[in-house]
């Protein structure tokens, strides 16, 4: 665990005793439960745009592709009576063709990620309204998919399976990026995409590949998302998830420019949002100021990556000051 993933779990810890000293219902088991919830839905969601986010990307069509996979795989079992394990596959095997669709964009085409992704916003958003003709997709009454809510919906001895399936993910997202050439690979991009070229890194491919992983998660929280509400109205289902996402990431130490993050941090940094969102809920402040809270976040978590870049360059140029000051022959 790197320093800035310890500080950011002491602010985690200190927040969670400051909200249980204000209201000690924040460790109630319920409330603690439908947070560990929350917390695997976004999280699955997070660690896709921090894949994204380490090439010096972003991905802002997140939420209008929950809405619109959402949607499909509630269509698909619900109004099709297609068996829900092959809906399940269609919808990740959706997930990844968008990824690779953006991938292709943005590495062939040399679109910038920002105008590739926000047009993604837009069209999917649009296309799940069409879908539905501005309806709500949803379940009928009486409808019921046991093994499929025990899987997404349901809890393994008071522990939600979102939060399980959160903890499995990261763990195999933890190896790929800290413990695989891929995942040097991507860091090195990150950094210096042209000197990644020069060193032999096929980073089309790279690049490519980190978008197809967030789609993949994408597709996966869609899922999650869509059993979790059981009902989608396309005009405002997962709308500003991406933000959700973004500071998770950058809470969790990704910068923005690329090159820099830890998984652990990706995972932390949506417990403390979470957390935050808790606060909000439990001290009665106006749901109305939810996103003025996730905009101050990401704000000062970008504040907050500036200048430690700064101070660590800083520290940098001194240490070399003084080591060339003491390799300095004496006259």
């Amino acid at each position: 665990m790197s320093k800035k993933d310890l500080g950011l779990l002491i602010l985690i810890l200190v927040v969670g005793a400051v909200v249980t000293a204000i209201n000690p219902r924040f460790l109630l088991p319920i409330n603690l439960a439908n947070t560990s919830n929350l917390i695997g839905l976004f999280g699955i969601l997070s660690i896709g745009q921090a894949f994204v986010i380490i090439t010096g990307g972003i991905e802002l069509s997140v939420g209008s592709l929950i809405a619109l996979l959402g949607t499909l795989f509630i269509d698909f079992i619900a109004v099709r009576g297609m068996e829900w394990p092959l809906a399940f596959v269609l919808i990740l095997l959706l997930g990844a063709i968008i990824g690779l669709a953006h991938g292709w964009l943005i590495t062939r085409l040399k679109l910038q990620p920002f105008v590739v992704t926000l047009c993604g916003l837009l069209i999917y958003r649009g296309v799940a309204r069409f879908y539905t003709a501005d309806g709500t997709a949803g379940f009928a009454f009486g409808q019921n998919f046991p093994a499929l809510e025990f899987l997404t919906a349901g809890r393994s001895y008071g522990v939600p399976n979102s939060f399980i399936a959160l903890i499995v993910i990261a763990i195999v997202m933890w190896v790929v990026l800290h413990r695989s050439v891929f995942g040097r690979y991507l860091y090195a991009i990150g950094k210096n995409e042209e000197a990644a070229k020069y060193s032999g890194i096929r980073t089309g491919r790279v690049v490519t590949s980190a978008y197809v992983i967030c789609g993949v998660l994408t597709a996966l929280s869609a899922i999650y998302f869509a059993m979790y509400t059981r009902s989608i109205s396309p005009a405002s289902h997962g709308q500003f998830y991406e933000l959700y996402a973004i500071a998770a990431a950058v809470l969790g130490g990704f910068s923005l420019r690329g090159g820099e993050g830890s998984l652990i941090g990706v995972i932390l940094g949506t417990v403390l949002l979470q957390e935050l969102q808790n606060l909000v809920n439990l001290l009665g402040i106006p749901s109305s100021l939810n996103f003025a809270v996730m905009g101050g976040v990401i704000l000062i978590g970008v504040l907050v990556d500036q200048q430690w870049g700064v101070f660590r360059a800083r520290r940098r140029m001194i240490e070399a000051t003084r080591q060339n000051v003491a390799g300095a022959p004496a006259e």
